[in-house]
């Protein structure tokens, strides 16, 4: 068993692994854990995922510690940690910045998996514990959202929340209950804090761990799609692997190098973002009284809040397009079982998979950016067509990949 293999080592670590399998666990995610030989550039965005989720925990406890959840104290304690809290408006800038951050990590971690294939058989569990930590991510940063208490962050808020009035009989109690009031207030403020800070950090931190798990019990997948456990040498070791440790450790640190270059030149000198990090209006008190004049999401959630305003109400409902919005995210969930392709990766698949996956990427980014500007009938036009090809892409998957022509696949794995 593994957690036998240094029993009865001497010294210090002998005496831990006698104890707790310290030594086994190096072993077997890192040291003697072989992963594929031809990672490229799109493997670094898991690893600095990990990066940015411990700059979040740790820059949130830190803010925590002067932070009021109050509706009279929020705003103003967001103030005192700018101005009068010793290096305060860096942990801030650094968690703001940090959130924006995990979620373009995590948008590029998502589409290498798509393009080469990281969802299919063997790792369908690995891709659903990566689409969990997904949705508890943006329930997390939504909560997070609101607890600045400024205009955007109020008015958002309450949009978002009062969709769940369109949810048919239930509706109007299910806003209600997630509220904690009959509007936005503290109470709101209160609960969203409490789960902010502690209990989707925890389900966050969770998921994680059985994401990586679940990664390591099958083993990483790789650009071209090849399984390098199928071929072994006499000693058992993949002909096409290497330790994880120290190759790509060291190889990761260059990415987290280049990463963190630019991520503290945004938070030193562009930490709003031109307000898609933080918006103009959060600099304002959050008034009930006073709506803003655009009221958009945070960037990271705009493609869906652009399907939720494509799609035209029904009898004054707005049920149709929270339908559309919740599909958008729950079809990804089955993407392991709509690939019908022989092979994984996209470079060896038909062009018609290439093409399809262009459109995907493409309509998602404009869905993006149609969601931040204010509506009119030509966006909104394009919106819905975007919104009919991002469906497409999974709708007609099942037929285009078992019906294209793909390329072999080499028994080896290439550069």
């Amino acid at each position: 068993m593994a957690g036998n293999r240094n029993k009865g080592n001497g010294g210090l670590m002998g005496w831990i692994d006698d104890r707790f399998p310290a030594t086994a666990m190096w072993e077997d995610h890192l040291s003697k854990y072989y992963a594929p030989k031809n990672f490229n550039f799109w493997y670094f965005f898991g690893s600095l995922a990990l990066l940015v989720l411990v700059n979040q925990i740790v820059t949130g406890i830190w803010l925590t510690m002067s932070y009021n959840p109050s509706a009279e104290g929020a705003f103003a304690s967001i103030e005192y940690i700018m101005r009068d809290v010793e290096y305060g408006w860096l942990l801030r800038y650094l968690h703001s910045t940090g959130a924006s951050a995990f979620f373009a990590v995590v948008y590029l971690h998502m589409f290498r998996g798509i393009m080469y294939g990281s969802y299919r058989k063997p790792r369908e569990l690995v891709w659903i514990f990566g689409m969990t930590i997904y949705l508890a991510l943006m329930a997390e940063a939504f909560m997070g959202y609101l607890l600045p208490w400024g205009q955007m962050s109020y008015w958002g808020a309450q949009v978002i929340v009062s969709l769940f009035q369109a949810v048919p009989f239930v509706g109007p109690e299910l806003a209600e209950w997630i509220r904690g009031d009959y509007l936005i207030s503290g109470i709101t403020l209160n609960r969203f804090f409490s789960l902010h800070v502690i209990a989707l950090p925890i389900v966050l931190l969770a998921l994680v761990v059985l994401h990586i798990i679940a990664l390591h019990e099958v083993g990483s997948n790789n650009p071209d799609g090849i399984e390098i456990k199928e071929n072994k040498d006499e000693n058992g070791v993949p002909r096409d692997g290497i330790p994880f440790h120290p190759y790509y450790t060291v190889k990761d640190i260059v990415g987290v190098v280049v990463f963190l270059f630019v991520f503290c030149t945004i938070v030193f000198f562009f930490p709003e973002g031109g307000g898609y990090f933080i918006e103009a209006p959060n600099f304002e008190p959050a008034n009930p009284l006073k709506t803003p004049p655009h009221i958009a999401p945070v960037w990271y959630f705009t493609p869906f809040y652009a399907m939720l305003r494509a799609i035209p109400p029904i009898a004054g409902s707005q049920f149709p397009g929270v339908v559309v919005m919740g599909a958008a995210i729950a079809i990804l969930f089955v993407l392991p079982w709509l690939d019908r392709s022989p092979v994984k990766s996209m470079r060896y698949k038909g062009w018609m998979s290439k093409v399809w996956l262009l459109i995907f990427a493409v309509s998602f980014v404009i869905l993006g950016y149609l969601g931040v500007v204010s509506s009119t009938p030509t966006r909104t036009l394009v919106a819905q067509i975007c919104t009919a090809l991002y469906f497409a892409y999974f709708f007609f998957m099942p037929f285009y990949t078992k019906m294209e022509k793909t390329k072999p696949v080499p028994e080896r794995v290439t550069g």
